[in-house]
């Protein structure tokens, strides 16, 4: 049973390896089932203690992200369509899109935005990142978008790495930039798979 458990965390360790060092290119080799799913937290789990509001997407079809949002030979590494009906008292959004297959690595940051219906390629290359799982890999990718009253000091986490304290990153926005705490009005929450 050891050994059994060994050889499943040398796969999902190479599965990982290989999702962090294909420079984004979607390019990596991995002989071995590429499909294993960490499970990391997600969905509205995370943000459970906070109203909710409903996020859409045109970017996604029978529950998988459109190629054209991925960074790999087959996409155009352009952020997905989003659109949500304003929050009343909200005086920006603050957006994050994470690959929960692979401890939070975080594809999209973007804070302070004022839209809420946000086109196809809207985000910055500096602020967005198409998925690129390895060859063969299916990963599940979480936007979250969340309503706040007034600007926050930072927007934690780290763009394009790993993030395994995610969950704590939106707790943080909870607090303006004055120190005051109940910022967040409300969350979104849209989530889908991408095949490589």
């Amino acid at each position: 049973m050891k050994n059994l458990k060994r050889i499943g965390l040398a796969v999902l360790i190479c599965s990982v390896l290989a999702a962090c060092t294909s420079g984004g290119t979607g390019n990596a080799t991995v002989t071995q089932n590429t499909s294993v799913t960490i499970g990391m937290p997600g969905g509205t789990e995370l943000i459970k203690d906070y109203p909710n509001f409903e996020v859409k997407s045109e970017s996604i079809k029978n529950g998988a992200w459109n190629k054209v949002i991925s960074n790999t030979d087959k996409g155009s590494n352009k952020s997905p369509q989003l659109s949500w009906e304003p929050v009343e008292g909200a005086d920006s959004y603050m957006i994050y899109m994470v690959d929960t297959s692979v401890e939070y690595w975080m594809h999209w940051k973007s804070e302070n935005v004022k839209e809420c219906n946000l086109p196809e390629g809207w985000a910055p290359e500096t602020e967005y990142i198409g998925p690129y799982p390895p060859a063969g890999g299916s990963h599940n990718y979480e936007i979250y978008v969340i309503a706040v009253k007034k600007p926050v000091e930072r927007m934690k986490g780290g763009f394009n790495s790993s993030n395994g304290k995610f969950a704590s990153f939106i707790t943080a926005l909870d607090t303006d930039a004055e120190g005051n705490e109940g910022n967040i009005i409300s969350c979104g929450h849209i989530s889908a798979t991408f095949t490589n």
